[in-house]
């Protein structure tokens, strides 16, 4: 019945591409790409090569985009969290050496990490791909909320869809490498762990990223925009308290409370929420109180997350935090530890890159729905209350806006610490009902029919155009290079929030 359901949704797909492709094989004779540096009537004029050369790459995706189809659908039906994505990366990485790719499996120490090269020569472009789910998340792909019984995690950020685009435009510039024996080497970055275990910090700190001149990245969302924002650098950790069981009406006095401990804590850090800066965010979730109401608690953990768009006053913040667990501690005759599971810069924006990605979005162009489609988001939409926004939205591709103009994002990501090692640029997609958040039953199911199919080839286009357009002028990466320098400054040197750690390969067990 599920499988009915979701062929009713994707069948139009192959219409939709064919019309989608006559309109952009039109707009596409322009024989120049013109990019608008930010707030400034000054242009930059870079050499888009032969129109053809786009002509193909978009028509091949559409021929393609059932195929892709089907793999972001196997890795949403996998839904597996981070550190756990083996049926997920493997997949992914049988269609990179299936198209001829070199994979490198387990990298960074990280089973289901990989790097999978083509080409040779300068510019090495690199391109992350996704593919963790999220617990608590598992719902059918259907307008209202329907649970999947027995499941644990569900694609709630559309990462079955980021990692698929991705490996997706990796293989036509593969081809375009290949057919026209230009100097360059595609890279693509299969990266775990995303939501939380910080997999491409590990990614980093290997060094494998140290030989890229660019890289390229993108993110399921709601709209279609591709800007100079930035994000929220994060941390966080597990904070365990031990104490003495006892009967808890016998001989409490005999007991010190681990969960006391816990409890104390979060007082203290809820108390100094009124004394930080306002932008910063912090939240927790109780992982462990106890077993029994008659039992004082031994151990009690408590899962602690950070959040600012400055790295230095997030550090700040983190060290009261582990200042009020240590009090809670000794407040309560307890003793405490804490284990960092991730910390992530925010992202370092370049205006040069992301103007470049603009332009080809607005190349490329929004989400069209069909009537099946059309129905399906309305029902979603209906779920959404005074958050409600058109759906025609989705077809729409968000103006510019350079980095005074941007918005920081709420949300965190390691493609920060990737995004200060080398040039870094990205773009979102509406593969989701526009209004939709992220994390949500309503995000998981878009991800899992044709909506999100269609905005992951969004995507794909838009990854591989822009990928062309840098392979083509050097002097852009040049230029890009440039403002990442002065923007991070020449004597930055990298050190992760996480430290020296290990990944925290059962950070979601």
């Amino acid at each position: 019945m599920f499988f009915a359901y979701f062929y009713r949704f994707s069948l139009p797909i192959t219409e939709y591409t064919r019309m989608k492709t006559q309109l952009l094989t039109a707009a596409l004779l322009l024989p120049v790409l013109v990019f608008a540096q930010s707030g400034r009537n000054k242009k930059t004029t870079a050499s888009a090569g032969p129109d053809k050369d786009k002509q193909a790459i978009i028509a091949n995706l559409d021929k393609r985009s059932p195929e892709y189809a089907g793999i972001s659908k196997k890795i949403w039906d996998f839904a597996e969290l981070g550190y756990m994505e083996e049926k997920s990366s493997k997949l992914l990485e049988e269609q990179l050496i299936k198209e001829g790719f070199d994979v490198k499996t387990g990298v960074a120490g990280i089973p289901t990490a990989f790097v999978a090269t083509y080409g040779t020569g300068k510019p090495v472009i690199g391109i992350l791909g996704e593919y963790d789910a999220l617990p608590g998340l598992a719902t059918e792909a259907k307008p209202d909320f329907t649970p999947i019984q027995g499941q644990r995690g569900g694609h709630g950020c559309g990462h079955n869809l980021f990692g698929t685009a991705s490996v997706a435009a990796a293989v036509e510039l593969k081809d375009w490498l290949k057919s026209s024996g230009h100097s360059g080497t595609i890279k693509i970055y299969g990266c775990p762990a995303e939501e939380g275990g910080a997999g491409k910090v590990y990614m980093v700190r290997e060094g494998l990223f140290n030989d890229v001149d660019v890289v390229l990245h993108w993110h399921p969302g709601s709209q279609n925009a591709a800007d100079a924002g930035t994000s929220l650098a994060n941390k966080n950790a597990k904070f365990r308290f031990r104490g003495i069981a006892a009967h808890a009406a016998a001989s409490p006095e005999r007991g010190r409370s681990a969960l006391d401990g816990v409890e104390a804590m979060n007082y203290m850090v809820n108390m100094m929420r009124e004394h930080i800066p306002q932008d910063t965010r912090i939240h927790y979730v109780i992982t462990k109180g106890g077993d029994a109401p008659n039992v004082v608690p031994a151990f009690a953990e408590v899962y602690y997350y950070a959040r600012h768009k400055d790295r230095d006053i997030l550090q700040s913040v983190w060290k009261r935090i582990e200042n009020a667990a240590e009090g809670a501690a000794k407040g309560t005759g307890t003793k405490v530890e804490w284990e960092v599971l991730g910390g992530v810069f925010n992202l370092l924006p370049n205006v040069t890159l992301a103007e470049v990605m603009h332009q080809n979005l607005k190349t490329v162009g929004g989400v069209n729905y069909t009537p099946e489609e059309t129905a399906f988001a309305e029902k979603i939409s209906e779920t959404f209350g005074e958050q409600k926004v058109p759906i025609t939205n989705a077809a729409l591709v968000k103006d510019f806006r350079d980095a005074s103009e941007s918005a920081t994002s709420g949300g965190s990501t390691d493609v920060g610490d990737v995004s200060w090692t080398v040039p870094t640029v990205g773009l979102s997609t509406a593969t989701w009902v526009p209004g939709s958040s992220a994390h949500s039953w309503q995000s998981t199911a878009a991800s899992g029919m044709s909506i999100g199919q269609k905005g992951m080839i969004v995507a794909a286009k838009t990854l591989a155009l822009t990928a062309l357009d840098l392979y083509k002028s050097p002097a852009l990466i040049e230029k890009a290079r440039a403002e990442w320098i002065q923007k991070r400054g020449a004597d930055f040197k990298y050190e992760a929030l996480l430290g020296d750690r290990k990944p925290a390969l059962d950070y979601r067990k």
